[in-house]
This record gives C-alpha cells, sequence and structure tokens, in this order.
C-alpha cells in the first residue's frame, strides 16, 4: 500500500510515528510523512523517508485549520494514497475528513489523547467530544496508546472497536548503561552520592513544570530536560524556573533540546513526569526501560504505566507536597529506587517494548478495510 502517515509536527513525528513508519516499510509498504515542515525532520528524510509539508497549526483558528485541510485534500488527491493514517487530535481530524472528501478507501486513527478528557472549559469538552464521534464514523480502524481511551472511546459512542495498542521504546537504546551514568555524571558535575531526579518534556504548563520545580526536595539535583516547541501555548514558565534557580543553585541543571536522552536517563537516579493530563507517556516507558523509578501524576495514562508502590509512586495532579513527598522519600531510599527501577524494566519489556507495539499496529492497520 502507499500509506499516508499524517501528524501535527516535526516533533511528533520523529519521536512518535518514526518507529512505526519504519515498521511498515519494512514490510513493503511506501510510507510517506505529513506534518508541518521542521528541523527534526532532518532524521526521517535523512533514512530516505519522503516528507510531505503541510501547513498544520496547533491552535483552533479557523483559518489556519481550513488552510490546512486544503493542503491535506490537494495532497491526498495528488498522491492517491490506500490508506491515511492519522494521528493527534486536530490534525487527525482534518486527515480524516481529507481523506473521506477525496475517496481514500482506508483510514485509520490512532489517538495519543483525547482532547475532552483535558481540564479545561465545558465547552471546548463538549465540542471535542461531539468532534470525535463525527469524525468515529468515518474511520475504519481507530487505535489508542491508552486502554483507558480505548474504553472512553467505545462506552462514549466515539468507534465502537476502538483498540489500544500502547506506545514503546526500543530496549536496546534505553537500558542500564554504567558507562554512560559516570560519563555524564561527571559532566553536569553529580557526584556518586547524589540523587539526580530527571525530567523530560516540553516545558509547558500541563507537563506539571510548575510543580516539579517547587517540589524538588533538599538533596536532590534536578536535571529538566527539553523546550518549549514554537507552537506551544499557554503560560511562560520562565518565572517558575527563576524561582527555582534561585532556591536550588546549582542543583538545577536546565538542559534544554537533547539528542542523548538514553545516556541521560542511565545518568539519573528517578524520573518524574507530574502531568496533568496525557496519553501514554513515551518518556516514562523510556525510564522504564532504563530502570529508574518513575514518580508521575494519578491520571490516564501513567496509571497505566506506573504500578504505585512496585515500580515507582503516583501522586495527585496539580500539587506539590505529595510530589515533593514522594521525591524524598525516594532520595532517601537508594534500595527502594533499585527494586522499584528493577520491577519497571521488568513491567516495560513485558508491555512496552517497541517492536511489539509496532508489530500489533502494523497487523490492525493492514487489516483496515472499509467494509
Amino acid at each position: 500500500m502507499k500509506i499516508l502517515e499524517i501528524t501535527n509536527v516535526d516533533f511528533s513525528l520523529r519521536h512518535f510515528l518514526l518507529p512505526l513508519m519504519r515498521g511498515l516499510r519494512d514490510r513493503g509498504h511506501e510510507v510517506v510523512g505529513v506534518c508541518a515542515e521542521g528541523p527534526l525532520l532532518d532524521l526521517p528524510r535523512a533514512e530516505g523517508f519522503r516528507i510531505a509539508p503541510v501547513p498544520m497549526a496547533r491552535s483552533l483558528n479557523p483559518v489556519a485549520q481550513a488552510r490546512a485541510l486544503s493542503a491535506l485534500v490537494a495532497l491526498m488527491r495528488a498522491e492517491k494514497p490506500d490508506l491515511v493514517h492519522a494521528h493527534m487530535p486536530i490534525s487527525g481530524l482534518l486527515a480524516r475528513t481529507a481523506a473521506r472528501v477525496t475517496g481514500v478507501q482506508r483510514i485509520a486513527y490512532t489517538c495519543h489523547g483525547f482532547l475532552f478528557n483535558q481540564p479545561g472549559p465545558w465547552w471546548r469538552g463538549t465540542l471535542a467530544l461531539n468532534l470525535e464521534r463525527a469524525a468515529g464514523r468515518i474511520t475504519d480502524t481507530f487505535l489508542t496508546v491508552s486502554a483507558e481511551e480505548a474504553e472512553d472511546a467505545r462506552r462514549l459512542g466515539i468507534h465502537p472497536h476502538a483498540t489500544a495498542v500502547l506506545n514503546g521504546r526500543d530496549p536496546a537504546r534505553f537500558r542500564p548503561d554504567a558507562a554512560a551514568r559516570a560519563r555524564l555524571r561527571a559532566e553536569l558535575g553529580a557526584g556518586p552520592a547524589d540523587c539526580v531526579v530527571i525530567a523530560v518534556s516540553r516545558l509547558v504548563r500541563h507537563k506539571g513544570i510548575p510543580e516539579l520545580l517547587a517540589a524538588a526536595p533538599p538533596g536532590c539535583t534536578l536535571w529538566i530536560v527539553g523546550e518549549r516547541l514554537p507552537s506551544d501555548h499557554g503560560e511562560d514558565l520562565e518565572p517558575h524556573f527563576a524561582r527555582a534557580a534561585a532556591a536550588l543553585g546549582p542543583r538545577l541543571k536546565r538542559l534544554g533540546y537533547r539528542h542523548d536522552i538514553p545516556a541521560l536517563m542511565a545518568a539519573a537516579d528517578v524520573f518524574c513526569l507530574p502531568s496533568h493530563f496525557e496519553g501514554l507517556p513515551m518518556s516514562i516507558i523510556e525510564a522504564m526501560l532504563t530502570g529508574l523509578p518513575v514518580v508521575a501524576t494519578d491520571i490516564r495514562g501513567p496509571r497505566e504505566q506506573v504500578v504505585d508502590g512496585e515500580t515507582g509512586l503516583l501522586v495527585p495532579p496539580a500539587t506539590v507536597e505529595p510530589l515533593a513527598d514522594a521525591l524524598s522519600r525516594l532520595a532517601a531510599d537508594p534500595a527502594l529506587r533499585a527494586a522499584m527501577g528493577e520491577a519497571g524494566r521488568a513491567r516495560a519489556l513485558d508491555r512496552f517494548d517497541e517492536a511489539k507495539v509496532v508489530a500489533r499496529s502494523i497487523a490492525l492497520l493492514e487489516g483496515t478495510k472499509r467494509g
């Protein structure tokens, strides 16, 4: 088949779609990536994938969305794909609409998190749910990365056969690595006895970065990895970082966007992601495979990954004190960190191995055919 893999921005294509694109190509399919132009498309292009840039916008601006829809319709008329596989809420809605308008015979969608499950005004949640129901009616194969959201899709009448495929990462890349640990800790000034808490995420409010900055307990070093994407919206986090820098001094390291995440994970002692909402975070899977205990929020997605008290600790979202208590508990107990990390790695190898997730997704996509 000729398959269009469609998402919103270069970040999501590189970090979420690329393993599936490789797997589909290995099966003999022609795979074209579609998203907004960006510098992170250098890797898929270097691997020989053709990328068709489309002016996607992560906003509700109707003019911008009309422009993106028009571009998708033109692209599909030119490419004549056998299958359109869409991702992310807005780009997924537009891509499926364009596929239906242009007569594409096979339409698939992977939900990476429903907008109506996110905090916000009631009208936005109602609109998002109604749009999902409408788009679900023109979707042949409906996949989710979270088991809870597959259940939501079936229960709320979005799609009767929604199936959770989960997310996955490569255990050969994300694993304990003593050499990387020694090198990175020396480079970043962390001593052998220091407890390093690492967070890897976009620097936006809903990832819980302000709570993490406020919760960092005495004796912990905090590594923040990531940046704010040009398309990200919402509160400026710089005032929070300024306050944390004054309180933590050299114990706070802002590392920006990095390509050596496996090594950084291996050099840390605890992973933390205190998000307000998620799909099924890749970063938690990466941390679990690396053997790190995880402190996360008790929300959809993370609570499917983290077994509270066994592979990590779950805390309420948007709160500081429980988060600080969880981090302090792990910082004070190296043996507990080791036991939880080992249990988390075993769970991730069983449930979140990239090869297994890609194989499940491909089997469902290859079976996609309108009845």
